[in-house]
Formats: C-alpha cells, sequence, structure tokens
C-alpha cells in the first residue's frame, strides 16, 4: 500500500501551496484521500482533483520507496517530531522534506552562508573559515550546494564541529551540479542533503529561489560572503528579511563588483562583519571563539603592494618599482607558493 504521504506530494499538478491547504482543510493525509470530489474541488482544480483521486503513478511510487529502503534515506513530514520548528515560522512551509544523510542535524541551530558561484580565491577562503569557525561554535552550516561560495561553506562546515547541510534544487537521487559531486559525497557521509522536490526533477530555474526560502528558514542568520548586484544570494537575503532572520555581509573593495551586493545589503541594513566572532557576538552565541593570532606584517613589496582588492600588474608596478620583468617573476614565485591568485583580467589578488 502506497504511503499516503506519497500519494499527496506525487500527484501531478498539486504542489506545496495546494497541499498545504489540503492539509489545513482536512487535517491529514489519510482525510485527504477519504475525501469525496465535491469536498476537494472546494480547494483544487478539476485536473488537481483527477490526479489526487486517480491512481498514482506506479514508476514513481516505486521509485521512492527503493530510494527510501536505502540507508540513511528518508522522508521527513510536516506530522514527524522532528521536522524543523525554525521551517514552521515561514510562509510556505514545506509539506515534506526528503532527507539523505544526518536528519539529526535539521534540529541543531542552523546558520546560512550564502553567495557568488564565481567567487574569487579570497572570498572562497573567507567563506570557509567563517563555516568553519562558526560550525566549531556549534552552529550547523546551511548552504545550497552550487559552485563557489556554497561549496566553500560546506567544507568549512563539514570541518569543524557543527556540521553542514545542503538544501538543493533538485531531487535527491542527482547532484547537481556535477562538479559537487566528491563534496555531495561527503555531506551524504558526515552532513546532509535535503530537497523538497521529487526525485527525478530537474534543475529548473525556478527552483532556485525556492530553496533559497529553506536556506534562510533553517537559519538563524544568513552571511553574505560575495555577490553580484544581479546575484541569488540577494534573494536569498530579501527571504531572510521577511523571515525575521539577521543578515550579515562581508565587505569588499569598492572596485570589485562581486563586493556591491554586500555593499547593498549593508546600505539596505544587513549587519557588516569582519569576522566570526561580529556574528556569534551578535546572535548572543555563547559559545565564544578564541580569537585567532594576528599574522606578521610581510616584508615582500610585492605582497605589500596588495591591499585585499584585484591588482593589475601595471599598477603594481608602479607601487613596488619592480621592471615588469622583476614582478612578473615575483609573481609567478608567489602564485606557486600559493601566497596570491591570478584572476581574469591580468589581475592579481592576496590570498590571506
Amino acid at each position: 500500500m502506497t504511503d499516503p504521504w506519497l500519494r499527496l506530494v506525487l500527484a501531478d499538478g498539486v504542489g506545496n501551496t495546494s497541499l498545504l491547504r489540503l492539509l489545513t482543510a482536512f487535517g491529514s493525509p489519510e482525510a485527504v484521500l477519504a475525501s469525496g470530489r465535491s469536498a476537494l474541488m472546494l480547494h483544487l482544480s478539476a485536473a488537481q482533483c483527477d490526479a489526487l483521486l486517480g491512481e498514482p503513478d506506479a514508476a514513481a511510487v516505486d521509485a521512492a520507496q527503493a530510494w527510501l529502503a536505502q540507508p540513511g534515506n528518508s522522508l521527513m513530514t510536516l506530522a514527524d517530531d522532528d521536522y524543523p520548528k525554525t521551517l514552521l515560522e515561514i510562509a510556505d512551509p514545506p509539506a515534506v522534506l526528503y532527507c539523505k544523510g544526518r536528519r539529526d542535524l535539521l534540529k541543531q541551530p542552523g546558520f546560512g552562508i550564502v553567495g557568488s558561484r564565481n567567487a574569487t580565491p579570497q572570498g572562497v577562503r573567507d567563506a570557509e573559515a567563517f563555516a568553519h569557525a562558526l560550525s566549531d561554535a556549534g552552529l550547523t552550516i546551511i548552504s545550497g550546494l552550487a559552485l563557489g561560495i556554497d561549496a566553500a561553506a560546506h567544507r568549512g562546515g563539514l570541518a569543524g564541529a557543527g556540521s553542514s547541510v545542503a538544501i538543493v534544487g533538485t531531487g535527491l537521487d542527482r547532484v547537481y551540479p556535477a562538479r559537487n559531486k566528491a563534496l555531495a559525497h561527503q555531506l551524504v557521509e558526515n552532513g546532509l542533503i535535503v530537497s523538497e522536490f521529487a526525485l527525478g526533477t530537474p534543475p529548473l530555474p525556478g527552483h532556485f529561489p525556492r530553496r533559497n526560502r529553506l536556506i534562510s528558514g533553517l537559519s538563524l542568520g544568513v552571511l553574505v560572503v560575495e555577490a553580484a548586484p544581479d546575484s541569488g544570494s540577494l534573494i536569498t537575503a530579501r527571504v531572510a528579511t521577511e523571515q525575521g532572520r539577521d543578515v550579515f555581509a562581508i565587505p569588499g573593495s569598492i572596485h570589485s563588483p562581486l563586493a556591491r551586493g554586500c555593499h547593498a545589503l549593508i546600505k539596505q541594513g544587513a549587519k557588516l562583519v569582519e569576522s566570526a566572532a561580529d556574528i556569534l557576538d551578535e546572535l548572543a552565541w555563547p559559545q565564544r571563539l578564541t580569537p585567532p593570532s594576528l599574522p606578521e606584517h610581510s616584508t615582500d613589496p610585492v605582497l605589500d603592494a596588495l591591499d585585499g582588492a584585484p591588482v593589475t600588474v601595471d599598477t603594481l608596478a608602479q607601487r613596488t618599482g619592480l621592471t615588469l620583468e622583476a614582478l612578473s617573476a615575483k609573481l609567478l614565485a608567489l602564485e606557486l607558493d600559493g601566497r596570491i591568485a591570478s584572476l581574469p583580467g591580468g589581475r592579481y589578488q592576496k590570498i590571506h
């Protein structure tokens, strides 16, 4: 016999808003399925009634049941005791969540970290460092498994005590993007991957804004590390504000396009942060961090000339007084040593 929750979520054309309306009206999936067409028509279209009252898609049901039979896989529903209380606070909580990995992490306090897919090397390092520190302080790091900042946040979260949860915009029988397959496996082993979308769901553009509301919904606050003015991370920040969550942003160079989204957020009231301790202080989080020792001042003229913002070779030549030949050799040595990164457009940035 098909699980009543599966019957509901696999009914073609019956989305989450309709499911919430039905559950509010009838109280349970069993009561919904036991209702007649006339009662359902008060809440659904004719096509939705046909889908709900007809025979379920046998192939979809079999695939879901086979997936749920695998170790670590489960379907979390609104009726479950461990359904996250923070999600019950948002306007449209998902009726069900497909979970793969450590489901218990959804009971822990979470913190969201998001940002650009095309992050700078410094942005990636910042995201990973902040995530690691906040995870060690006892927060579970929530992000979206995208390239760039999201992936760095997950790595940092997994490295700390609080671990990490990925909220994705596809079915859990696929990994998107494919380049994060190894990271997804680490999350399954030591963290958690969650989706409200049925198995087989492809990465459609409209799914990612819906995914973003869950990242913020599961979090006490959200940190934006790097974001262009049109970044999807700003959607997450806006939704977080609407949900009553704190929004934080790391400032950057006025010359960097990836800092403009963060600067816009700060102008709109997001909290400017320079360290993980700033976030913990704002959250009044009980566990404190050990402050890191300050790095010694560099005696290398090229490193000293790199002030944090990406810089061109011509600007470095002016600042250091080195010839282009000598400067190019020095830049190559520093890059091979992992102390600087080369960026598009012939620019360089120091890696702290």
